[in-house]
């Protein structure tokens, strides 16, 4: 796994464009933001995420004597210019939304102003940080929507995409309101609590499945789950029922059970009444398999006796949305407001400011204006860095998990379903004149 500064992880085109800029002796202030152009299909809004490491990657960013040795052996710099970035330090300001905050499409929601071979080398690790986590937190959020008083843990290191990866989903996926994760090192970097239970390695290693359930509840004495269905679903619940008076006597309580295959509400309705009938109705259904918002929305509307969810591939891959439609664009170079105008993909000039409106504690609609305009909402973007360090305090992991708790209360009702529901964005005359204005210039 690469170090969080690692600064040639990148792309080639930054360090390109950074000696034509150093050629040149462009060295003036300029202006980028990070925004997303639009909602995947059947989404309502997103979930800002990976600010928290956006800091740690900046602050503090330089160049290493092997980094810069790599360089010069390509044969693609001048040596001065080499001699340059030995010196490169990231000095910039950041200003961001919280993390937790939910936004929409073409709100910026972070921007970084710094003299411009700084702001733009960093554009790639930004977008990368930011977009991964931001993609699972509006995913996982929605699996909260969708069974707000279910058990949810992040299953899905096995299938993601990287170490990297596994371990920002799950604290991705906590932000968002999951009680935790399986993957043990997310716990020891981020705090996130840890969940396990057992495999059907764990009972195929056994000749008697019982034997398998009574080994692993001697292991996990305050953590007995077990995972029933490797042979026969409801003939595993009954071997839980005929050893639970045995464990009992040696002070071990099953707590759960856990479905993993089939057709989980009706595996876990006939599991239950088993449970039940044995007088162990005190025992938790856990299922987990192929799952995501839309599944965990079909098995509640069945009514199936589910008390948890273990959520893996579909979420920390977001199989059905796998990327977003975001951009790091440059908005102000040498105090002049700058605009792509390239097909479809259009920017809103200069620096910029989200106000968000409430009626009645209800979130009501956003404005997109100038940064010199003012607004009656409340001011999304606040400081994050200046020159180059971190403004304190900055919330904690837990903070922003209440963050975003507050901000799913204030949403509007309709935008909590899985159906789309579009939330008014405004952007500003202010902002409109602007756009014209540099509209009719010409480059």
């Amino acid at each position: 796994m690469t170090r969080a500064q690692d600064i040639l992880l990148t792309d080639l085109y930054q360090l390109t464009m950074l000696q034509g800029y150093y050629q040149q002796g462009m060295d003036d202030i300029a202006a980028f933001e990070f925004f997303v152009r639009k909602l995947p299909p059947g989404r309502n809004f997103f979930v800002a995420a990976g600010l928290a490491q956006v800091l740690e990657y900046l602050q503090g960013l330089h160049f290493e004597p092997q980094e810069l040795d790599w360089l010069r052996q390509s044969g693609r710099f001048d040596e001065d210019f080499i001699d340059h970035l030995s010196q490169w330090r990231f000095l910039g300001d950041v200003e961001a939304m919280a993390e937790g905050t939910l936004f929409f499409p073409d709100e910026p929601i972070l921007r970084v102003v710094a003299p411009i071979d700084q702001a733009q080398l960093v554009e790639s690790r930004v977008i990368n940080i930011l977009h991964f986590q931001s993609l699972i937190a509006s995913k996982a959020v929605r699996c909260v929507l969708a069974a707000p008083d279910k058990l949810l843990v992040d299953f899905g290191m096995r299938r993601a995409h990287g170490g990297e990866a596994a371990l920002w989903a799950a604290r991705a996926c906590y932000l968002a309101g999951f009680a935790g994760s399986s993957t043990v090192q997310a716990g020891v970097l981020y705090g996130v609590p840890v969940f396990g239970t057992m495999a059907h390695s764990f009972v195929q290693a056994h000749e008697v499945e019982q034997q398998a359930f009574a080994h692993f509840a001697l292991a996990q004495r305050d953590n007995a789950v077990l995972l029933i269905d490797t042979y026969d679903t409801e003939r595993g619940a009954q071997r839980v029922v005929e050893l639970a008076a045995e464990l009992k006597q040696q002070g071990i309580t099953i707590k759960a059970v856990r479905l993993d295959s089939g057709d989980l509400a009706e595996h876990a309705r006939r599991v239950r009444r088993i449970l039940d009938s044995g007088g162990l109705s005190e025992v938790k259904i856990f299922s987990s398999g192929n799952l995501d918002e839309y599944a965990l929305h079909d098995l509640l509307a069945q009514g199936a006796p589910i008390d948890g969810f273990g959520i893996g591939t579909r979420l920390d891959t977001s199989a059905d949305a796998p990327y977003l439609d975001c951009a790091y664009k440059i908005q102000e170079y040498a105090g002049t407001p700058r605009r792509k105008r390239s097909e479809g993909k259009a920017t809103w000039p200069g620096r910029k400011q989200v106000y968000r409106r409430f009626d009645n504690g209800v979130m009501g609609g956003d404005l997109i204006t100038t940064l010199s305009a003012t607004d009656s909402g409340e001011a999304l973007l606040q400081p994050a860095m200046r020159a180059g360090q971190i403004v304190t305090p900055q919330p904690n992991l837990e903070q922003s998990r209440q963050r975003l708790y507050t901000q799913l209360d204030s949403l509007p009702p309709a935008l909590r379903g899985l159906k789309a529901v579009a939330y008014p964005v405004e952007v500003s005359e202010s902002l409109h004149l602007l756009a014209r204005q540099l509209d009719s210039e010409v480059h």
